[in-house]
């Protein structure tokens, strides 16, 4: 009898464990989630990682080398078109620029006072030559000596060499003035290269020099980014980016602020390919700007390269192989069953179908801790 009855409990025990097993253990992994298909539209994507570039960013040099005398700027600021930015020190170019000045109002005193020397000797030219036309006359009339004559013709002579000389210093004046302006020119244009000037309004996003430090001639002090310009470039592999063309539209994501998402178009594809990368490079502008923004910060852009209007859509993780064939598994009843399909679109998220599909078809949605998945496969919802 105790033997029956020991019997009895151990098959009791197996019958419960058995009971535990299928409602604890087949039951539950062989219970899937259902979904069916969705209508709506499907945005095609390519995703890309790049960095914040400008395309035109300016290099700010020293046009003449010295000792920064003055610098009104630092990094991050922004500027307007027209903002001092610095100043060299001129040295000793003001006083050059004062004694040319002195010159040159010497040199147009000088000339003024010729000028009104050449008014009178002028004056005693004519004075002289009537004097000269009368004596002339008289000698032919024997009225006067060769000697009163030949003095009178000297006297005129002489009077029209002081002329000519005179002649000679005003023009000698006014190129030594020509000359001193030109000079004086040059020095105010020395000077104006001493201050520099931003072309643009802008964004400084570098210093390359401090105050009462040296520089060489075109030597790079300031890089100012034109922020109308900002983009982010990336590069696309050669299999996609036949797909990105220009004026597509973008969502931006910066490194910085990943919570903040921002729209962009595509402004530039270039046309020569990475022959190492076998990539493409893409480059998408902003259409606001961020602020503040920072150049080769990593940003993530997502391209809208095709749109398809009101279509049938599955989440994309649903789509798996078979026996070699592109579809999905599906329930009608009890049983599972892999459905081939044939995929119009897909972004990262959702696949759109063209055919093998209805909208109330149950889709399985495996978890990893269901079974995996086989034709015939009995199957709880």
């Amino acid at each position: 009898m105790n033997r029956w009855l020991k019997y009895t409990i151990i098959a009791l025990f197996i019958a419960l464990g058995g009971v535990i097993f299928y409602n604890k253990v087949y039951v539950v992994k062989s219970t899937f989630a259902v979904t069916k298909p969705t209508s709506g539209d499907l945005t095609v994507t390519i995703r890309g990682i790049g960095n914040v570039d400008a395309k035109n960013i300016y290099a700010i040099t020293a046009q003449s080398g010295g000792k920064i005398d003055e610098i009104l700027f630092d990094e991050g600021m922004w500027i307007k078109k027209g903002d001092l930015l610095l100043s060299i020190d001129p040295v000793d170019t003001p006083m050059l620029l004062d004694e040319a000045k002195l010159a040159l109002r010497k040199a147009g005193h000088e000339a003024a006072s010729t000028r009104d020397n050449l008014v009178s000797l002028e004056a005693q030219k004519a004075l002289l030559e009537t004097t000269h036309n009368r004596y002339k006359k008289l000698l032919e009339q024997k009225f006067v000596s060769q000697a009163e004559y030949d003095k009178a013709k000297s006297d005129l002579d002489n009077i029209n060499a002081q002329i000519n000389s005179s002649k000679s210093k005003i023009a000698s004046a006014a190129s030594e003035e020509s000359r001193l302006q030109k000079s004086i020119e040059a020095i105010n244009a020395k000077l104006n290269r001493l201050k520099i000037y931003s072309p643009i309004d802008g964004y400084v996003i570098a210093k390359e020099a401090e105050k009462n430090q040296y520089v060489l001639p075109s030597a790079v002090i300031f890089k100012i980014v034109d922020p109308t310009t900002l983009w982010v470039k990336v590069n696309i592999d050669e299999r996609l980016a036949n797909q990105v063309k220009p004026m597509q539209q973008a969502a931006i994501k910066l490194r910085s602020k990943p919570d903040t998402k921002y729209t962009g178009a595509v402004q530039r594809v270039v046309a020569m390919s990475n022959a190492v990368t076998l990539e493409r490079e893409i480059a998408i502008g902003f259409d606001a700007i961020p602020n503040p923004f920072y150049i080769n910060e990593q940003a993530e852009v997502n391209i809208e390269v095709a749109k398809y209007e009101n279509v049938l859509k599955i989440p994309l993780n649903l789509v798996t192989k078979f026996e070699g064939k592109k579809g999905v598994w599906v329930t009608s009843d009890t049983t599972a069953h892999f459905q081939p399909i044939s995929v119009l679109a897909q972004n990262d998220d959702e696949a759109a179908v063209a055919s093998g599909l209805d909208a109330n078809t149950e889709l399985l949605i495996p978890a990893i801790n269901n079974k995996p998945l086989s034709e015939g496969m009995k199957i709880f919802k």
